[in-house]
């Protein structure tokens, strides 16, 4: 290796590294006081840097945070892919893949809420290391993957996969967004035993699902 290189090398390392204590500590400022307290001045301050350096990195504050989700992206989409059996049966992984993303958002409820449950300025998609639509990266695009098998199942209409998907995504955030904000002991309700209330909910936006878009009825299906 001749020596610009070397230099150039060491010069991409040192930024990726500015990058990880910057995102570091959009996170920490982040959970301390939410999305809308985060400036470029004070991410500069918590990570030891000019707000020019912060800048030159990230442009913008809907940057720096969408950037700061995405490994909790990766994370997310890495357990809903794993609960999948390619043995079993379409339906029977839908139910793994959503029991699945709800155990993650209780098990990592920061992360959970960082990414789903924080008001925020939105960023354009390619402004994220992760990529848009990759269902090896994109948690969405996975899940809309398993209904577009089931429209080629001939469950549901082809015009309705995503519609479908998002129905189903709204319904076990509902769960697990309660969950974390009133917690286990919320006196004004009892709560329902977690994994009977979660296996219930799965059947009924399921069993829902596929009553309300079967292609039989559905009035756009042919």
């Amino acid at each position: 290796m001749n020596k610009s290189n070397s230099v150039e090398l060491r010069k991409l390392r040192e930024s990726e590294q500015r990058r990880k204590d910057i995102i570091k500590a959009v996170r920490a400022l982040i959970k301390a006081g939410g999305a809308r307290e985060i400036t470029l001045r004070k991410v500069a301050e918590k990570a030891g840097f000019s707000t020019t350096v912060v800048y030159n990195l990230f442009q913008n504050k809907a940057t720096l945070i969408t950037q700061a989700m995405d490994s909790d992206l990766l994370d997310l989409v890495k357990a809903m892919r794993n609960a999948v059996d390619a043995k079993l049966p379409l339906l029977e992984n839908i139910r793994r893949v959503g029991r699945a993303y709800v155990t993650f958002g209780m098990r990592h409820p920061d992360q959970y809420a960082l990414v789903f449950m924080e008001r925020r300025p939105h960023a354009p998609v390619e402004s994220s290391r992760v990529e848009h639509g990759n269902q090896a990266q994109d948690p969405y695009a996975f899940a809309c993957q398993l209904f577009v098998d089931l429209v080629n199942t001939g469950q549901i209409p082809p015009d309705q996969a995503e519609a479908t998907a998002q129905i189903f995504w709204e319904g076990l955030h509902g769960m697990v967004s309660l969950r974390l904000v009133f917690g286990e002991n919320e006196p004004w309700f009892e709560h329902d035993e977690f994994n009977r209330h979660l296996d219930a909910l799965i059947d009924v936006l399921l069993t829902g699902i596929l009553h309300r878009f079967q292609p039989s009825t559905f009035p756009n299906s042919r």
